[in-house]
Parts: structure tokens; sequence; C-alpha cells
């Protein structure tokens, strides 16, 4: 799914649309990381050590991790130096451009494998929204004119089967589905076999929420994937890792462990328009080495955007938004 990362499904929000959501959402991150820099930064006095030692604390306060404030303080420490200009814009463009060299440095998304179907796995813990991007995906995919079958693999969670399906009756797509406590991996299996005898191009696969220190459902999620592999040659071709952008650097805490034990290939980060600590984007991609394909920045079908690292940067900023040359 993420071939078309770069372009708008038919209905989905473009660039700019990308811009003002994800702009709205992090206002409280930019808003406080130029007051603190604004307070330290004297005009003609230059970078002193008062005004990195600002820049450091208003990223860690913004979730960008101290090893990535860190390393993002040290390199506008080395621009500073021989910069003609000590101002506060002067700053946020060294700082914007090094958040740039940051994400441009991590891993590319994968392109979408030449499989039927392509078989996408959502994780993370419960809470993150995984139910409801799983929809959002499925939106996305329709919208991109692909067949599309969804699985109900989460039969713990109360409920969980029963918004899924309703989901699933909004986008007029098929569910397959378990009675709630069933046996997550016959709810794949027959999945899988319903999506090749079908013809299907997309198979999303909703699993349990599961806490990243339990080793009994980190196995079953092992056993899931082994059964995906078997059944359809590379699957699960993609695993996603639903992550709620309020939790903050906690979050990497769990990202590591679904990095290891789930085989995570790309992010969906979501509740991005109610933190004021959207910098976790940056630890993600700098210490975990994974792409963020998707923010979530609202609760409408649209509202799950393709993550664009650029434009990102500068609403993490508060600058405006880039114009595509005609």
């Amino acid at each position: 799914m993420t071939d078309d990362s770069k372009g708008s499904a038919p209905g989905a929000p473009g660039r700019s649309g990308f811009f003002a959501k994800v702009r709205r959402g992090l206002f409280m991150t930019h808003t406080e990381i130029l007051e603190k820099l604004g307070t330290a930064v004297k005009k003609g006095l230059g970078f002193d050590e008062s005004v990195l030692e600002a820049l450091a604390d208003a990223l860690v306060g913004a979730d960008v991790g101290s090893e990535t404030a860190g390393a993002l303080t040290e390199a506008v420490r080395e621009r500073a130096s021989g910069s003609e200009r000590a101002d506060l814009p002067a700053l946020r463009t060294i700082l914007l451009e090094e958040i740039e060299k940051l994400i441009a440095s991590a891993p590319r998304p994968a392109r979408r494998a030449d499989a039927s179907p392509y078989v996408t796995f959502l994780v993370g813990v419960n809470g993150s929204g995984k139910t409801t991007t799983t929809a959002k995906l499925a939106g996305r995919e329709k919208a991109a004119g692909r067949s599309v079958l969804l699985a109900a693999a989460d039969t713990f969670r109360a409920g969980a089967i029963e918004q899924l399906q309703t989901w699933a009756d909004r986008l007029e797509l098929p569910l397959i589905r378990h009675r709630e406590g069933a046996d997550p991996s016959a709810v794949l299996f027959d999945a899988l076999t319903a999506a090749k005898a079908r013809g299907t191009a997309t198979l999303l696969v909703d699993t349990a929420g599961r806490l990243h220190t339990k080793k009994n459902l980190m196995e079953e999620l092992a056993k899931m994937r082994r059964i995906a592999a078997r059944e359809v040659p590379g699957a699960p071709h993609e695993t996603l890792l639903v992550l709620d952008a309020t939790t903050g650097v906690n979050g990497l805490v769990q990202a590591r462990r679904f990095v290891e034990a789930a085989g995570a290939t790309g992010v969906v980060l979501t509740k991005l328009d109610g933190s004021a600590r959207g910098g976790i984007v940056l630890a993600i991609y700098r210490e975990l080495k994974l792409p963020v394909l998707y923010v979530g920045v609202g609760e409408a079908l649209d509202d799950l955007v393709p993550f664009d690292p650029s434009e990102y940067a500068r609403a993490l900023l508060g600058e405006e938004a880039a114009v595509a040359p005609a």
C-alpha cells in the first residue's frame, strides 16, 4: 500500500490537504518550540550555549527524544557557528534543514509487492486506533480501485469485531469474522483462503491489541505471520505498527518490541491532531529506522493521510507549505 504514498487516491486529500491538517495538529508543538527559542535568542549576540540549551529542551519537550534532540542540537551548533545571522528565523531555517536531512537519511517505504492478495497486518497496543485505521486504509484502497477484503482477527477486545463490521458495511466491503474469543489464526486462515479464491487485491488484517511485554501474545502474532507466509508467498507483505501520537516517546518502547517480534515495516501515527508532542516522528525515523507511512489527524474516513516528510518538517516549525513548481 505504499506505492501511491506520494500521490492521492480518488477522494483522498492531496498535499495541500496534508499540510493543512498536520499543521493544525502540530500547532501546539511548533508554538512551544518557537516560544522557547524566541525567549532565548537575542538578536546580534549569536547562538550561545543558552540558546542551544533552550533548543534541546524544546525538542525534548516536543517528544523528539533525548538522543535525537541531542543529535539535532549538535548539528545546529556546527551550522550556527558559521551563520552570518543570529536571529530566530535563521535558527528556524537551520533546524528545518537538519530535520529534513534526518528524515531523508531514513529508509524509504518499500514499493508495493506484486502479490495477490497483498497482505497487510495492523499491529499495536489497545487504544492506538488499529481498527479505525484498518477501515481508513480499506477506504483508501477501494478509492484507488483495488478490491479489498477485511479480516477481523482481533477476537479478544469486546466490540472489536462489531466495530470493524460497521466499517465494512459502511464501505460496502466484505469481512471475514468469527465469534468473539475465537482463534485469531483461524480467522486469518479463512481470510487468506477467501482472498485467494476471490482474486482479491488487498487483504487487511486487524490484529488484537497487545502489550509489547506480553510474550504469549507476541508469540501468537509470530504464529499468524507463519500462517500468512505459508498460504501466500512473502506474506505479510507489510506490517504496520499503529502508534498513538499522544503517548509520545513512551511509544518508542512499544515500537522497538514490535519491530523485533512482529517485523513491523512502517508506522501509522494516529491522533496527531490531539498531540502537542508531534516530534515523536523524528525519534521514529532516527532511532527505529522505520518510515512513517500515514498520519491520522481526525475521526473522518479521509483523515488518514499519506505522510509527507518535507511538509511535516515545515508544520513542526510553523513554516508555510512549500509551493510545488508549475
